[in-house]
């Protein structure tokens, strides 16, 4: 099975939990001093909430798969497609170790492909962090995330 993931970075993390909570009817599956997420079966939806954005709004999009043989699937349809593939292996982010690859969309948006490997107790897990207030405010590569995703002017 294969779960959309969306991660948005948001200004006051409390007042979107609480938001967020009434709005999918159940609380977090994890909480963090500056991250949330909600594992949805109805729909079948990763949402991820940080703070840790320099922008609030949707950071970047994803497909978390359940095992190492659907990543493969995946990242096997995105080569042969031609799609220009950055692959970081196994890699720890959001409170995760995980194995991922990324993707961009012709107007930017980073597309995030992932297998969940183990949950772990900060944020990440990088050589280059020091402290967690200098952390990225999520680990797709500075390439990918060149493009921001803007809010529309207009509705569906």
């Amino acid at each position: 099975m294969k779960r959309f993931h969306v991660h948005m970075h948001v200004q006051d993390l409390g007042k979107n939990i609480a938001f967020y909570s009434a709005m999918f009817h159940q609380p977090p599956a994890r909480i963090e001093s500056d991250y949330a997420k909600w594992m949805l079966q109805d729909p079948p939806v990763n949402f991820a909430i940080s703070t840790r954005g320099s922008a609030s709004g949707v950071d970047h999009l994803g497909i978390q798969v359940e095992s190492a043989d659907e990543l493969a699937e995946l990242r096997a349809h995105a080569r042969d497609a031609d799609l220009a593939l950055l692959d970081d292996g196994e890699t720890t982010c959001c409170y995760a170790r995980s194995d991922k690859y990324w993707l961009t969309d012709p107007q930017g948006v980073a597309w995030e492909q992932f297998h969940t490997l183990d949950g772990i107790p900060v944020f990440s897990e990088q050589k280059h962090e020091t402290n967690s207030a200098s952390a990225p405010a999520c680990c797709a590569p500075a390439a990918i995330k060149s493009v921001a995703i803007l809010p529309s002017k207009t509705c569906c």
